[in-house]
């Protein structure tokens, strides 16, 4: 049986990023330290997360990864060494429920 689709919207989210383009086999060697970049950023500005961290791909490439690890944030951060501000673009989406 099919179900009636329902939209789904979400709001822009304000985001401090690091832009990464990488080796697909470099993966697990920098979202370790990227993320403590990120936190280090955050706390150093007095700025707290307003949720968990996330990736957004940003171009799709089975040898390489080229996108932002992203930390949600309610203000705007600051740019910091490769720490940069961000966002997260509302979507709209139909789904089935």
């Amino acid at each position: 049986m099919i179900e009636n689709p329902h939209i789904t919207q979400s709001a822009a989210q304000l985001a401090a990023v690091i832009r990464l383009t990488i080796a697909r086999e470099e993966i697990r060697n920098v979202m370790g330290p990227g993320f403590g970049e990120l936190m280090t950023a955050l706390v150093e500005q007095g700025i707290e997360p307003t949720g968990p961290w996330f990736t957004h791909h940003l171009r799709m490439d089975p040898e390489v990864f080229d996108f932002e690890m992203c930390l949600p944030v309610a203000t705007p951060v600051t740019p910091v060494g490769r720490v940069q501000p961000g966002q997260l673009p509302a979507t709209k989406v139909a789904r089935t429920v």
